[in-house]
């Protein structure tokens, strides 16, 4: 049986498009990003159709500038009984400096459907050694009882 993939990195060039009129990324942009790296993760998690049904505050560290590379790297760190928490971290990279910097951080909660439209099981995830605040981590683990309940 293969490994089941735990983590999705997803890097992105940041163009104009994406940027704001300080040049800088939009917050909204970012989320995006951020919101489908953890779609494709819970995905590859449980091969499974999954939506998104909490996400967390997102703390923004630092400007993601227009010209940059922006890596974004999900995790699953818990898992309830249909339910997944996965933390994502922004990385912006300057294409002239050789350095990697937290640029935002958020947690999304997502559920996987089964066909019948209805949440279906996903499997196990043993508590990952990153996730290091028992006060969030007591916050996801009531937020998965409710999820898993209440879906």
């Amino acid at each position: 049986m293969p490994m089941l993939p735990a983590e999705t990195r997803m890097v992105f060039s940041v163009f104009p498009s994406h940027t704001n009129h300080y040049h800088t990324l939009f917050g909204g942009t970012a989320m995006a990003w951020m919101d489908q790296a953890a779609f494709i993760c819970g995905t590859r998690w449980c091969r499974t159709k999954v939506v998104t049904v909490h996400s967390s505050e997102i703390s923004f560290k630092q400007p993601v500038p227009e010209g940059s590379i922006a890596e974004v790297v999900a995790w699953i760190s818990a898992t309830g009984r249909t339910s997944m928490t996965i933390p994502v971290e922004m990385y912006v990279e300057l294409m002239d400096r050789d350095e990697r910097i937290l640029a935002c951080r958020g947690e999304f909660v997502l559920v996987a459907m089964g066909a019948d439209g209805r949440p279906t099981a996903v499997p196990a995830r043993d508590p990952d050694p990153r996730e290091e605040l028992p006060p969030a981590e007591c916050r996801t683990q009531r937020l998965h009882e409710v999820v898993d309940d209440g879906i």
